[in-house]
């Protein structure tokens, strides 16, 4: 359960971060830092909620 909802707020983050970047790099920095946080926070795994926000970021537009 925690993993979906660690997946559900990495998504939301990323959606929200997608502008705070011109490239997909800056986007991905900027998402695997908050994603990092948020995952030590709800679930205890920052390199999880890292890798999510990361991939997010660099996937949204």
């Amino acid at each position: 359960m925690m993993r979906t909802k660690l997946w559900i707020i990495g998504l939301a983050i990323g959606g929200a971060v997608a502008g705070c970047g011109d490239t997909a790099l800056e986007r991905g920095a900027t998402g695997g830092l908050i994603g990092a946080g948020v995952g030590e926070a709800v679930a205890g795994e920052p390199v999880a909620g890292a890798a999510v926000g990361a991939g997010a970021g660099i996937l949204t537009r």
